[in-house]
């Protein structure tokens, strides 16, 4: 089925004057809202069940409906598969049964972050695929890189991939990632050749629009 998903607008003409000043506000003043009881207790049975799996860790970041865990956990069959997204709705749509080296979790991503950096997580792959790009420009700090749990999700290392339809949002990205890394991220045009991740990467590309991949190895900070 052919999709005419329109491509992202913005007010913006480049990366956002405000961006720098976000990170470095980001990296000297460390989150410290409370954490939600209901992820606390996302989070210790997503532990409990990795843990019992022994295998080295994939966190896919915002996962909706969760094929893209599913797809994951088939490629990377040696790897344990974490999908988390907050919506109890996407995350309960029939997409047939979960692999067993694959969890899907209903969590606030933010908190999980917090929660995986604190109990020490070292993450073999870590995926942002297709983020709300917010694409306003009053809405920076809704967008992962200016958003202040920025520096504990890359902390968590490994292999990081963002996939977006919005060029800007990958270059605020790649900048983001310098600031608090000193790292340069390697940035591309993706063609995924009809094997999508996620439904958003078949309707983007099947609309004709460019996708757009960030990928790094961070170290576990």
């Amino acid at each position: 089925m052919q999709h005419n998903s329109r491509p992202v607008i913005s007010n913006q003409p480049g990366p956002h004057h405000d961006l720098a000043r976000r990170v470095a506000r980001a990296l000297e003043n460390p989150l410290r809202k409370p954490i939600a009881a209901h992820t606390e207790q996302a989070f210790e049975e997503a532990q409990t069940w990795y843990k019992q799996r022994q295998a080295p860790l994939i966190l896919d970041a915002g996962c909706g409906v969760g094929l893209s865990t599913r797809r994951l956990a088939a490629q990377f069959p040696d790897c344990a598969v974490i999908g988390v997204d907050r919506s109890e709705d996407r995350l309960g749509r029939d997409h047939g049964n979960l692999p067993e080296n694959a969890r899907l979790v209903r969590a606030d991503l933010v908190d999980f972050w917090r929660l995986a950096e604190q109990a020490g997580w070292a993450l073999e792959r870590h995926y942002l695929l297709y983020p709300n790009p917010y694409p306003k420009a009053a809405h920076l700090k809704m967008r992962w890189h200016g958003h202040p749990v920025l520096p504990t999700l890359l902390a968590l290392g490994g292999k990081l991939e963002l996939r977006s339809n919005w060029s800007l949002y990958v270059e605020e990205f790649a900048l983001a990632v310098a600031q608090v890394t000193g790292q340069q991220a390697e940035v591309g045009v993706l063609s995924p050749n009809g094997n999508y991740l996620t439904p958003f990467e078949a309707k983007y590309d099947q609309s004709g629009q460019t996708l757009w991949r960030l990928c790094i190895e961070l170290e576990r900070a």
